[in-house]
């Protein structure tokens, strides 16, 4: 009964903890969007956005559940930064890298194969 007991609190965490990453990866997208009307900006974060799916691509693959790319999002941020920075035109304003992580994040999550919204 306890190793029962156990697997459930279990699951039970894996998927808050899913939850948790999908709103803070909604969160990131809707600050993108918030920029549209500042076309040089929301330019610049939608491309860096597209920078950080095509490396997910590489860390994640093609095939991938919400739960494997949530555990791809921890730490992210660290290697996010080093990519932006890698990319970023002499003069530019720094990266927004949170924003452009959860975002590029929120994306890639559509593609889940236990994807739902």
């Amino acid at each position: 009964m306890a190793a029962g007991r156990l697997l459930l609190i279990s699951i039970i965490r894996r998927a808050v903890d899913v939850e948790l990453a999908r709103q803070q990866w909604e969160e990131g997208r809707r600050r993108v969007e918030l920029t549209r009307d500042d076309g040089p900006r929301f330019r610049r974060l939608s491309e860096q956005v597209e920078l950080i799916a095509g490396d997910l691509r590489r860390r994640v693959g093609l095939t991938y559940t919400l739960a494997e790319l949530a555990d791809a999002y921890d730490g992210a941020v660290e290697w996010a930064r080093e990519t932006l920075h890698d990319a970023q035109p002499e003069g530019a304003p720094p990266p927004e890298t949170t924003t452009v992580v959860d975002a590029a994040f929120h994306a890639y999550s559509r593609d889940a194969s236990d994807y739902a919204p």
